[in-house]
């Protein structure tokens, strides 16, 4: 548990332990323990829930409310997919805004000819492409947001993800400009930056580049937000900014008018590492021990859940209970069986975490909800994951 408290993982051990693995296990008290510390960080900034992280409709529901509602404080869902921003909002969301361009033409169709779904979803735009597109498949007069680049860079080097080619106001100004003549409503502006949300505390340099990053995008977010108003006429309603690692210093800046938060909620192990919170996973999964190949191992059935990203020992699951398994060099998580260093009986189960946050909810179709109750550590309820609701947004 890289010197995490066990508490949560030992409290879903307890109360799943008459159910077979492998399983999925979510503890509530750690989860709403996290929401209420991102509530914290974002220091009365609107917080919106980015589904990626999450892909659970009921995870969404504990912490939007029924009907995906949300209050003043954490409202609003960050979809990754235009598919899945009709669906949630026929399940009652209001507020959608789409985290990534869509070319989806039978979606965009769908949601011109929905006078609810146009009210509710936001597109993100980065090209004029992607204008002529949503309006050549219907969904011309549609509300869209654009994707500003809020990355690093240092002469030749760029640090952050390849995201939108708009870097500042400039680059943006032509796509407004574009998107006001062709109809659409320009609501606002998005700046992810994934070097400092995305980037635990201890990796070398990252320090400075974090610090670099957030200076050069309080005058760069003022400027688009200037750009759109001189534009439109209206101030942006949407400067969406940060992720759960960078919510308090997304959150200072008075042009930001939303956060956007999701894998601190599950806490997942690319977490482990970060200073300016304190990491308290809340999801897990178990999988049983079938063999003792030799003396010191054990090896469990699948387990291959390695999260996207560049390759690496960091993308791996990270064992969680009991301590000490360690992952074989050349085999490492496996599609259908993964051997570790370690002794634990045939039959028996052990503990992972997904390095990263939703992904791991494409695996498993239930998540078991374990609570405290006067008789202990118990499962009180069975959420199903967008999988379990048969759902595949891609």
């Amino acid at each position: 548990m890289s010197g995490l408290a066990p508490d949560a993982v030992e409290a879903v051990d307890v109360a799943t332990a008459g159910l077979d693995a492998p399983l999925a296990a979510l503890h509530l008290p750690t989860l709403r323990t996290n929401l209420a510390d991102l509530r914290r960080r974002a220091g009365g900034t609107r917080i919106r829930i980015a589904s990626k992280s999450v892909r659970s409709r009921g995870v969404l529901e504990e912490v939007l409310g029924p009907g995906l509602r949300g209050d003043e404080t954490v409202r609003g869902i960050m979809a990754y997919s235009l598919t899945e921003a009709l669906w949630l909002v026929g399940a009652g969301c209001r507020d959608v805004l789409l985290g990534y361009p869509t070319v989806d033409r039978g979606a965009l169709g769908r949601l011109g000819a929905d006078p609810a779904a146009l009210a509710a979803v936001t597109l993100m735009v980065d090209d004029e492409r992607h204008l002529e597109i949503a309006q050549e498949s219907g969904a011309g007069g549609a509300r869209v947001c654009i994707d500003v680049d809020a990355s690093l860079r240092l002469g030749p080097v760029h640090l952050g993800v390849r995201r939108s080619p708009l870097r500042g106001p400039v680059d943006v100004e032509p796509v407004v400009r574009r998107a006001v003549d062709l109809g659409f409503r320009v609501v606002g502006a998005m700046f992810y930056e994934a070097q400092v949300a995305g980037v635990p505390d201890d990796v070398r340099g990252v320090g400075v580049v974090k610090r670099l990053s957030m200076r050069r995008l309080l005058g760069v977010r003022h400027a688009v937000a200037d750009v759109i108003a001189g534009v439109t006429g209206e101030r942006p309603e949407i400067v969406n900014s940060g992720g759960s690692g960078s919510i308090a210093e997304s959150a200072a800046d008075p042009a930001v008018t939303e956060v956007t938060a999701g894998s601190g909620l599950f806490v997942p192990g690319l977490f482990d590492h970060y200073r300016s919170f304190t990491p308290r996973p809340a999801l897990f999964y178990a999988l049983p021990a079938v063999r003792t190949p030799a003396r010191g191992l054990t090896t469990f059935l699948y387990g291959g859940y390695v999260a996207s990203g560049a390759p690496g020992p960091d993308r791996l699951p990270v064992p969680a209970l009991p301590t000490g398994l360690r992952y074989l060099g050349r085999e490492g998580a496996g599609e259908v069986q993964t051997p570790v260093r370690g002794d634990v009986a045939i039959g028996d189960r052990a503990w992972w975490r997904h390095a990263k946050a939703g992904e791991v909810c494409e695996r498993f179709d239930t998540l078991h909800v374990v609570d405290e109750t006067a008789q202990g550590p118990a499962v009180v309820d069975r959420w199903p994951t967008y999988r379990g609701e048969g759902k595949c947004f891609g």
